[in-house]
């Protein structure tokens, strides 16, 4: 057997290395394609975690300001003693909702139920597809009332939070409308338009009332399904000059 040489050696080497090349070239493609991968998810991440703060924090933080402000607006003019034709049906705000089981503070109500108007972290009373009867009208009927319950000042989050018996307080210029809670629908069809009838049958009503319906979606984060809750009515309280809250509010 002939001896190897060095040349046979150096020879064998660039041979062994020619034929490795194409698979550290394959391994540093493939390589190459994870990391982008990776970084394009990491991208996406950070991304959709901007898009959650911004829907779940930062639209809350306008909405707030904005309705903050029309609220102030809304109680200067009662200061000011202005209203008028029309004052019960306006865009501008016809009084605020406090509901304690929530937690939130007050609500400005303005009229209609548009993104448009509920973005700007007020409740919105109903137009369409059935009108809202307005407490103030002292007709019969069913005061209905939407917020959103996640973004937008997220008025209604804490629906949840409301039992059988509390109670729900409207505050207008010259009296406070004070409602008690007596049926609850949890998950409802978005479609489902009976639940805003003037008299309420789903929530066990058969006669006509002085009722109130707070809705808003469900679950939590979504909008799949409506959450509903009905009060009825108990007893109105005129403002004083302290506009002294009455003692459900207390």
């Amino acid at each position: 057997m002939a001896a190897r040489t060095d040349h046979d050696e150096r020879a064998e080497a660039e041979a062994d290395a020619q034929a490795a090349a194409p698979k550290r070239r394959g391994v540093s493609r493939i390589a190459m394609a994870v990391s982008i991968l990776g970084e394009l998810l990491i991208t996406a991440g950070l991304v959709l975690g901007l898009f959650v703060v911004y829907s779940l924090w930062w639209t809350n933080v306008v909405a707030d300001r904005a309705a903050d402000k029309q609220g102030d607006k809304v109680r200067d003019n009662w200061a000011q003693d202005k209203g008028g034709p029309g004052a019960l049906d306006t865009k501008d705000g016809i009084g605020f909702l406090h509901v304690p089981s929530m937690k939130n503070g007050e609500v400005l109500v303005e009229k209609g139920t548009s993104t448009k108007v509920l973005n700007d972290g007020v409740a919105g009373y109903y137009v369409d597809p059935a009108k809202a009867t307005l407490p103030m009208t002292d007709k019969t009927g069913n005061f209905t009332l939407a917020a959103h319950r996640d973004g937008h000042g997220a008025k209604f989050h804490n629906i949840d939070k409301i039992k059988k018996g509390d109670p729900i307080v409207f505050e207008t210029k010259d009296d406070w409308y004070v409602y008690k809670v007596f049926s609850i629908l949890p998950e409802t069809s978005k479609y489902n338009v009976k639940v805003l009838q003037s008299v309420p049958k789903q929530s066990g009503k058969t006669k006509p009332g002085h009722y109130i319906t707070l809705t808003t979606c469900t679950p939590v984060y979504t909008s799949e399904y409506r959450y509903i809750v009905w009060g009825e009515l108990e007893r109105v309280q005129k403002v004083d000059s302290a506009r002294t809250p009455p003692a459900e509010l207390g």
